[in-house]
């Protein structure tokens, strides 16, 4: 099937005051539904018009030339925001808090401690030039943080996004996610987003990276 926009799994208001409900549907209904409508043009007529999003992006030498930047950046963004919306909750209904179990103490591992790792994953969204994600991976059986530019995603692989790993949580940095309400202020939007993150949804991808 070609791709289509997802609904968001709570409504538009869920996560405020952290995120504004007018944010959510210029963000959701908008520039997410734009990257669907030009990710499914550049592939329509090709073999890959019916292949999984994720796929495609992993495999993007595989396209022809001229619809590899194309797929790169639509099918690209579709990927990302559509992880990006279970990876929140409202906050105290799932969203908050910290990550328990297995992701706990993978992060604990790798970072010292969950507050070392929320001080260098924000420094790493704070660091992004211009518009991009930032990323906690599972590569090699290890989480660590990454980032990337544009809509480009560490599945791509290091040659494309330069990095690589298998994302359990992702922040999206691009200023249409934020700007409305905090501006040029990207450090409070951040330090904003921690209470609203969906822990149990990262515990689940991150189960499926490790198995």
């Amino acid at each position: 099937m070609p791709m289509t926009l997802p609904p968001l799994p709570y409504p538009s208001n869920a996560l405020e005051p952290h995120i504004d409900s007018q944010t959510m549907e210029i963000h959701h209904g908008k520039h997410h539904n734009a990257y669907v409508t030009n990710g499914n043009k550049a592939l329509e007529g090709t073999a890959f018009a019916e292949k999984d999003p994720v796929d495609i992006i992993k495999n993007l030498a595989a396209l022809p030339d001229d619809k590899r930047g194309p797929a790169r950046n639509n099918v690209g963004g579709h990927v990302n925001h559509s992880m990006f919306w279970t990876l929140m909750a409202a906050p105290g209904k799932g969203g908050g808090g910290a990550p328990t179990g297995a992701l706990a103490g993978a992060i604990n591992a790798a970072f010292g401690s969950f507050d070392a790792f929320k001080e260098k994953f924000a420094a790493a969204a704070a660091g992004r030039f211009g518009s991009g994600w930032v990323w906690l991976v599972v590569n090699g059986g290890k989480v660590e943080i990454v980032s990337t530019a544009n809509q480009d995603n560490p599945l791509m692989g290091k040659a494309i996004a330069g990095c690589e790993g298998t994302p359990v949580l992702g922040l999206d940095v691009w200023e249409h996610a934020y700007y409305l309400k905090y501006q040029n202020r990207r450090p409070d939007y951040v330090g904003a987003w921690w209470n609203v993150v969906n822990w149990s949804k990262a515990a689940e991808l991150f189960a499926g990276a490790t198995k």
